[in-house]
């Protein structure tokens, strides 16, 4: 597939993820951390392994099952961190991957990152200070859980670019995500009752299992294939910005003259990297 599709599905999957953030809010006080989590992979698993059942295999299944175990603990964090800070605080804190990424990609497999892309996670770092402004402080139990979060999924974007290449993307992403429902479920059932989700969570569940989930990790084992790892991780990095779009217009939150400089700034820094990779990447005419 082409790198240029590949990243607008990135970044159209980005959207969806900022909007999630106010959805699974709401979601997880009516029904719970652990059951949301549970069921949303479930279905995003159950999805996924009707189209591609047959095409994995048992270095798949052990590769993606692997990578999900750190997909779990990140969403983990994340959706626990959410119970005890804001939609637009926790888009922000998790954004910060995007700084992450080139370190956990140079401390594991000594990769180095180009000028251009350096330029990116910098313009993205200060943008999301923007962003941030005094959200942020002073820091909660679910803002330091929700960089651990960001942390793993950096880790977990660092392990995807390493090993998307040599699996079929929609196989990949479902034996990562079904590892995650496994861990979910598992837990659940150790920790809490059983219940069935209510009337008033099937929607989250189901805009979450099948369009962030199912859909989401299809298009980013794909576009991994194709886009670096730090590529891959500024585009995903305006993810808060959307999130706090998402809060300013569906849960209230208010945005700063200086949010929104920081929300231009990213998407700036979006745009920059992907204008610079495309002129790189132009045939060159004596």
């Amino acid at each position: 597939m082409n790198p240029r599709l590949l990243t607008i599905l990135l970044l159209g999957i980005t959207v969806v993820w900022g909007w999630t953030f106010v959805v699974v809010q709401e979601a997880i006080v009516r029904y719970g951390v652990l059951p949301f989590l549970a069921v949303r992979f479930a279905i995003g698993a159950a999805v996924l392994a009707a189209l591609a059942a047959r095409r994995s295999t048992r270095r798949t299944w052990l590769c993606g099952g692997l990578i999900g175990l750190v997909l779990a603990a990140g969403y983990m964090t994340q959706t626990i961190g959410l119970k005890y800070t804001t939609a637009s605080n926790s888009g922000l804190i998790t954004g910060l991957f995007v700084v992450f990424v080139p370190l956990v990609n140079r401390a594991l497999f000594k990769v180095r990152i180009g000028p251009v892309l350096w330029a990116a996670i910098v313009a993205s770092a200060v943008g999301l200070g923007l962003l941030t402004g005094q959200s942020v402080t002073p820091w909660s139990a679910g803002d330091l859980l929700t960089l651990v979060c960001a942390v793993l999924f950096a880790v977990q974007i660092v392990l995807l670019d390493r090993h998307a290449k040599g699996h079929d993307g929609l196989a990949l992403a479902m034996a990562q995500i079904t590892a995650a429902a496994v861990v979910f479920s598992g837990t659940w059932i150790v920790i809490e009752p059983l219940a069935w989700p209510g009337r008033n969570v099937w929607f989250a569940l189901l805009v979450t299992g099948v369009i962030a989930t199912a859909a989401g990790f299809c298009v980013q084992a794909y576009a991994q294939q194709k886009l670096p790892a730090v590529r891959a991780a500024v585009i995903m990095s305006t993810e808060p910005v959307f999130a706090m779009l998402f809060g300013y217009w569906l849960a209230g939150d208010r945005l700063t003259p200086l949010q929104l400089v920081g929300a231009v700034v990213m998407i700036s820094a979006v745009v920059a990297a992907e204008l610079a990779e495309s002129w790189k990447a132009a045939p060159r005419h004596p």
